[in-house]
C-alpha cells in the first residue's frame, strides 16, 4: 500500500494558518460535524410531517467529508476558487456557510422543505453560495473541470476577464464508477489544467454495502496515465508515528492487508476488542508488544487515524500540490466519522435517534437546546470564522456590454438547402454581418465539426487551444478545412464523447453569471446521440447553463446509415426538457430567424437554452412562400419564432382537412396538399417551427397568470374552423398528438415508431409510413373516403 506522504512545510504565504496548529480547525470541525447532523435531524424530527414520509438526509456521508471541507474552507480556499461538493455532503456545505456568515440561520431547519435548503447542492435554488449543482452522481464533479476550460477560453478571448483560482471537486469514491468521470479525465486538453484539484472521499462504502475492494492502485494508474498528479492520504500522522516503532511495520501490514469489511467491523466493535482483532491470525511478538503498550482508547483512535481526517496533513497537502497539472487526492476516511453509526454498512441514510443526537451534542461541546448557537465572540474559532468569511466573500462582477443580436441577416435563400447547411452559412455570415454577436459565439463538437457544417465558421474564426500549435498543413493548397489551433480561436474540439460536449456547453453558458462575461455556446452532435448525452445536458440546464444544442442529421434523413443512426424519440425529449426550447425548422429562412432569436436568449438573466433538430435533406425554399412585402415578411418571422405559421389556407368554407408538418417532412406535406386539391379536397397546411412553443401556447389556454391565454395556437388552428388533422414528422408521432385538443379535432399522427434499416430516403419514408402517399391516405381515411 501507499507510504505516508512526507510532511512538506507550508509556504510562507499559506492562507491564515492558526498560530496554535490545528487546534482551532479541530474545534470548527467538531462544530461542523454537529451542525451537519443537526440540519438533517431538524428536517426529519424538528418540523411537522404531513405525509408520514421521512425527509431523509445523509448524516454519515456528510461526516466523512467534514475534515476535508474544514481544511479547505477554513484554511486553503480564496474567493477566486470554485468548489463542487459531493451531493450527500450538502449539509456540511450549509453548516460551513452558516459559520462563515453566508447563510441566514432561519434556513438551518429547512433542508428539503419548500423554499429551503435543497437536498443536494444547487447553484440556482439554494439560498447560500453554491458554486456547482450536484446530485447527478459523477456529472457535478466534472462540472468544475469544464468550468476551468470555460474560464481559460474567456481569459484568452476577452482581456479584462476576472481572474479565477482553483477549481475543486469533492467526490465520493463511488462516483469513480461513473463513465462521465473517465470521459472527462481522458480528454487531452485536461492535462494542461493545473488549476484542477479533485479530492476523493475514500470511505469505501456505497449506498448498500461496504465496497470489497476499491482497487486504489488501478485508479491511481488511470489518473496518472491521463497526466494527473496522484496523492494518496491513507494514514494520519499519529498512527504514522506508531508505524516507526518496533512492530510498527507489522501493524501497518496488518491494517492494510485487512479486507474493507474486516476493517469496518473492527470500528464497530468495542475498543476492548481492537487489539485482539488486529492480532487475529498473526504471531508477531513485536506487534503484540506494541499493542500492549497502548491504552484501549489510544489504539481505537489510532486505527481511525486516516489521512482524510488529519487536518494538519490535509492543510499541508492542499498547500503544496502541483499547480502545473491537475491533481487528484485520495483521502481515506471513515463513513459516519464521529457518529454512533460510524463504519456501519447500513449507515448511508440512517438517522440518529434523539439519544444519539444528545450524545453527539455533548461530544461536540454543544447544548442540544441551543443547537445553532455560533462560537462565542472572542474565541479563536469565532475569530477564524470571521476572518475566513471576509476573505471568501465575493463581490458581483460587472456584466459584459449589452449585445444586440440581429433578428435577420437579410441574405436571400433561393437555392434548395438543408437546415444543417443553412446553419453553417448563418454562422459564417455572422462574422461579417454581426461581428459583435459573432465574437460571443463559441462552437464545440465531439469530432464532428466538418460533418455538422461548421467548416466555414472554423475557417473564419479558428480552433481554440490553450497554447498555440503549429499548423503543418498551412501550405496545403488542397485543404478545404483550415484547422488552425490558436489561443483566440472560437471552436473547441473534443474527442468523441457527447457527455463532455454538453458538459462543456453548459459551463460555457454559465460564464455570464460566474464572471460577468456573456458567451453564446453552440454545440453540434449527431441527433441520434442526444439521448447518450441527455442526463448531463439536462444537468447543465438545471445548473443555470444556457446553450444551444444542435442535433443533426435527425430522423431517417440519414437513411443509408441504417437504424442505429436514425433518431426517433428526440422530438419528445425536446418537448419535455425544462428551461429549453425545442426547434425543428423546415426552411433555411426559418432556421435563420429562429436561430438568431434563440441566440438572443442565451447568456442573459432569465434566458433559456435551445435544442435545434436539423436535417441534411435539401428543401426548396420556394415551398415556404416567404412574402416579399416587408410588413408581411416581418409578420411571417414573428410567427416562425412563435412556433409556426399557416403555409396554405384555402377559403374557410373549402378547408376540409389540415395537414401539419415539421422540419424535413414539409415537401411531402405540401405535395399531399396539392394531390388532395386535385381531388377537390381543400387542405390547409401548417408548418411548425417549434412544436414545443405551440404546446406551451396550448397549455396557456384558460390560465389566469400573467401572460396567460392563447396566442399562436389559435392563429394556426382557428377555433371556429374545425377540421380533421393529419400530423407528420420525422420522429415519434405522439409528439404532436396534443394538437387534437386544440379544437377537439379528429387526428391521425404519422411518424417513426420502429427501428429503421439502410435504404434511400424514399424507401425509408415508405417503410415508416410518412411519405406523401401515406399522408394522402390518412387524410382520406379521416374524411371517410
Amino acid at each position: 500500500m501507499t507510504q505516508i506522504p512526507r510532511a512538506v512545510p507550508p509556504p510562507a504565504n499559506a492562507p491564515d494558518r492558526p498560530a496554535d496548529g490545528t487546534d482551532v480547525l479541530r474545534d470548527i470541525s467538531r462544530r461542523v460535524l454537529w451542525l451537519s447532523a443537526a440540519i438533517v435531524d431538524a428536517a426529519n424530527h424538528g418540523r411537522p410531517n404531513r405525509t408520514g414520509i421521512k425527509a431523509g438526509g445523509h448524516q454519515a456521508s456528510s461526516a466523512s467529508m467534514v475534515d476535508i471541507m474544514v481544511a479547505l474552507w477554513f484554511h486553503h480556499l480564496t474567493s477566486l476558487d470554485r468548489v463542487s461538493v459531493k451531493p450527500h455532503a450538502s449539509p456540511v456545505l450549509h453548516a460551513i456557510n452558516y459559520l462563515l456568515g453566508d447563510l441566514d440561520p432561519k434556513y438551518l431547519t429547512t433542508l428539503r422543505a419548500k423554499g429551503g435548503l435543497q437536498s443536494y447542492p444547487s447553484r440556482t435554488k439554494d439560498p447560500d453560495t453554491v458554486d456547482f449543482s450536484t446530485g447527478s452522481v459523477g456529472i457535478g464533479a466534472t462540472a468544475a473541470l469544464w468550468a476551468a476550460v470555460a474560464h481559460r477560453y474567456l481569459a484568452s478571448r476577452f482581456p479584462g476577464t476576472p481572474p479565477a483560482g482553483r477549481f475543486v471537486s469533492l467526490l465520493g469514491d463511488a462516483e469513480l464508477d461513473e463513465g462521465a468521470i473517465w470521459e472527462a479525465v481522458a480528454d487531452p486538453q485536461v492535462t494542461e489544467l493545473g488549476e484542477l484539484l479533485w479530492v476523493v472521499d475514500l470511505n469505501r462504502q456505497s449506498l448498500d454495502r461496504i465496497v470489497p475492494d476499491t482497487q486504489i492502485e488501478r485508479l491511481r494508474g488511470m489518473f496518472a496515465a491521463a497526466g494527473w498528479q496522484v496523492v494518496v492520504l491513507k494514514w494520519g500522522r499519529t498512527v504514522g508515528e506508531l508505524f516507526t516503532r518496533p512492530g510498527g511495520e507489522e501493524l501497518r501490514s496488518r491494517l492494510e492487508g485487512m479486507p474493507n469489511e474486516e476493517y469496518q467491523r473492527m470500528l464497530r466493535a468495542d475498543s476492548s476488542e481492537t487489539a485482539d482483532r488486529i492480532l487475529a491470525g498473526t504471531d508477531s511478538a513485536e506487534l503484540e508488544a506494541l499493542l500492549a503498550s497502548l491504552t484501549e482508547d489510544r489504539l481505537a483512535a489510532a486505527v481511525r487515524d486516516l489521512g482524510g481526517h488529519d487536518l494538519g496533513l490535509l492543510v499541508d497537502t492542499f498547500d503544496t500540490v502541483d499547480v502545473h497539472r491537475p491533481t487528484v487526492v485520495f483521502a481515506y476516511t471513515v463513513k459516519g466519522r464521529g457518529l454512533p453509526t460510524e463504519g456501519h454498512p447500513g449507515n448511508h441514510s440512517a438517522l440518529l435517534t434523539g439519544a444519539q443526537m444528545r450524545s453527539l451534542a455533548q461530544s461536540c461541546g454543544v447544548r442540544p437546546e441551543d443547537p445553532w448557537r455560533p462560537f462565542e465572540p472572542g474565541t479563536a474559532a469565532a475569530g477564524l470564522c470571521s476572518r475566513r468569511g471576509e476573505l471568501l466573500r465575493r463581490s458581483p462582477y460587472a456584466p459584459s456590454p449589452p449585445l444586440t443580436v440581429p433578428t435577420a441577416l437579410g441574405h436571400p435563400h433561393r437555392k434548395p438547402a438543408s437546415t444543417q447547411a443553412a446553419l453553417g452559412r448563418l454562422l459564417a455570415d455572422l462574422v461579417r454581418d454581426a461581428p459583435e454577436t459573432a465574437a460571443r459565439v463559441v462552437t464545440c463538437s465531439p469530432d464532428v465539426a466538418s460533418s455538422t457544417n461548421l467548416g466555414g465558421w472554423i475557417n473564419k474564426t479558428g480552433v481554440w487551444s490553450a497554447t498555440e500549435r503549429t499548423d503543418w498543413f498551412a501550405d496545403d493548397t488542397e485543404r478545404v478545412l483550415r484547422w488552425s489551433e490558436v489561443r483566440d480561436g472560437q471552436h473547441i474540439q473534443l474527442g468523441i464523447a457527447e457527455v463532455n460536449l454538453v458538459s462543456l456547453a453548459g459551463e460555457l453558458g454559465a460564464t455570464w453569471s460566474r464572471w460577468g462575461q456573456r458567451l453564446i455556446p453552440v454545440a453540434t452532435l449527431y441527433d441520434p446521440f442526444v439521448t447518450r448525452a441527455l442526463e448531463p445536458w439536462s444537468y447543465g440546464i438545471y445548473a443555470g447553463g444556457q446553450s444551444i444544442l444542435v442535433g443533426t442529421p435527425s430522423g431517417v434523413t440519414l437513411a443509408p446509415e441504417g437504424g442505429a443512426h436514425q433518431s426517433v424519440t428526440t422530438p419528445s425529449i425536446g418537448l419535455e426538457q425544462p428551461s429549453c426550447v425545442y426547434w425543428e425548422p423546415a426552411f433555411a429562412q426559418d432556421l435563420e430567424w429562429c436561430f438568431l432569436h434563440a441566440m438572443n436568449g442565451i447568456g442573459v438573466p432569465g434566458g433559456t437554452s435551445a435544442y435545434f433538430r436539423l436535417s441534411t435533406r435539401p428543401v426548396d425554399p420556394a415551398l415556404a412562400r416567404v412574402p416579399n412585402d416587408p410588413a408581411l415578411r416581418e409578420r411571417r418571422r414573428l410567427q416562425a419564432v412563435a412556433g409556426g405559421y399557416r403555409l396554405r389556407s384555402p377559403d374557410p368554407a373549402d378547408e376540409r382537412i389540415t395537414l401539419v408538418g415539421v422540419g424535413a417532412m414539409m415537401p411531402e406535406v405540401v405535395a399531399a396538399s396539392d394531390a388532395l386539391a386535385d381531388l377537390g379536397i381543400g387542405a390547409g397546411v401548417v408548418c411548425l417551427t417549434s412544436p414545443d412553443l405551440v404546446f406551451r401556447s396550448f397549455q396557456r389556454r384558460g390560465t389566469r397568470t400573467a401572460g396567460g391565454g392563447s396566442d399562436i395556437i389559435d392563429e394556426l388552428f382557428p377555433p371556429l374552423r374545425p377540421t380533421p388533422l393529419v400530423t407528420v414528422l420525422d420522429g415519434h408521432p405522439h409528439t404532436l398528438s396534443y394538437l387534437a385538443g386544440a379544437r377537439g379535432d379528429r387526428i391521425r399522427c404519422l411518424g417513426v415508431t420502429e427501428f429503421g434499416q439502410s435504404s434511400d430516403l424514399a424507401d425509408a419514408h415508405e417503410l415508416h409510413g410518412i411519405g406523401t402517399d401515406a399522408i394522402i391516405d390518412a387524410a382520406l381515411t379521416l374524411l371517410g373516403r
